[in-house]
């Protein structure tokens, strides 16, 4: 038999540190991962699921082409939810508004965002998506739950997690008492602790970004690939490796497991269309922010903290850098310059 803590006795023991808590925050986590399970096993049968597969034929209110899966998984996580009684309401990278709980259910405390399957555009090639989700605190006095409610600064999370579905099924989660990992035991159902206490190293030799568009950033972030590109004979001292996925869950973990900075860089582009960049503030950075802070690392948009960032819209746009600090701190630092 494993030894191992199952996710269900860690989060107990967590709550059992805190003799105020209600456990309702626990008793949504894993609801979060009855979902997750869900969408696991959903994206894990791949082609064999053709009615799961291909585009959807409609489009999401940033206007990106929607995959099937991405309307199931959206589906599969509200449907795992908002029964259990302890949300309040619910808002989704693949809805244009929020969604109150209906009335047939109890209502809660919480608030929650999450993108259903982070990555979705490669899921036709079996590359490792996800689902990130964030939890937020329903303001003092509301009854009828709307956008704005949503609207709060990251550093207001009560919580931030990750599913991603790859060669396993990993759990990632921060209650702003460090970061830990958890793998989905197939066998028996359970999520059981297998990184305990993620730290991110403070230095790195390894940076994800598509460097494809790089004719369009801004002269900070080509400053700072450029120097990556010159390896040891360049400023920086040292050789550099590149890896980019395009699926933020991946990326982000790989950096979380031994180091790493990931950049989705304001470009001209952007700007020209007037978006504040290409990740999503809600349901990407402040999730993910939030995690990889708590593990050691840093996360800026290259001129402010992202978890400071007062939110303005649902689904808002900011850029994103994240990962080992001292490299983060560099990237910040040419923005400053600049």
């Amino acid at each position: 038999m494993s030894q191992r803590t199952s996710f269900y006795k860690f989060i107990s023991e967590e709550q059992r540190e805190h003799p105020f808590a209600s456990g309702k925050l626990t008793g949504l986590l894993l609801e979060v991962l009855s979902a997750c399970k869900k969408i696991a096993h959903l994206t894990g049968n791949g082609e064999l699921a053709n009615e799961a597969m291909g585009s959807a034929g409609s489009e999401n209110v940033q206007g990106e082409t929607q995959k099937k899966l991405d309307i199931l998984s959206n589906d599969l996580f509200i449907e795992s939810t908002e029964w259990c009684g302890y949300l309040a309401g619910m808002a989704s990278e693949e809805m244009d508004h929020c969604r109150q709980i209906p009335a047939v259910f109890p209502r809660g405390r919480y608030l929650i965002t999450f993108d259903p399957l982070d990555g979705s555009s490669n899921i036709d090639i079996n590359v490792s998506v996800g689902t990130i989700f964030s939890i937020l605190e329903l303001p003092e006095g509301v009854e009828d739950v709307k956008d704005e409610h949503f609207l709060q600064s990251g550093a207001k999370q009560v919580c931030a997690g990750y599913c991603l579905y790859g060669t396993s099924t990993m759990l990632v989660l921060t209650t702003g008492r460090g970061v830990n990992g958890f793998t989905l035991d197939p066998s028996t159902g359970d999520f059981l602790l297998t990184m305990p206490d993620i730290k991110i190293p403070v230095d790195t030799n390894e940076y994800s970004i598509n460097q494809s568009y790089s004719r369009h950033w801004q002269p900070p972030m080509k400053r700072y690939i450029d120097e990556c590109l010159q390896g040891a004979d360049g400023p920086l001292g040292k050789d550099y490796n590149m890896r980019w996925v395009a699926s933020m869950v991946a990326d982000v973990h790989r950096l979380l497991c031994r180091g790493g900075i990931f950049m989705y860089p304001m470009d001209q582009r952007m700007e020209a269309k007037g978006v504040g960049g290409k990740l999503r503030l809600l349901y990407e950075a402040n999730p993910m922010s939030f995690i990889v802070e708590q593990a050691g690392g840093m996360a800026s948009t290259g001129y402010e903290r992202i978890m400071d960032i007062e939110p303005t819209a649902l689904h808002q746009r900011v850029p994103v850098v994240l990962g080992s600090s001292n490299e983060v701190e560099r990237v910040v630092g040419y923005h400053r310059q600049a």
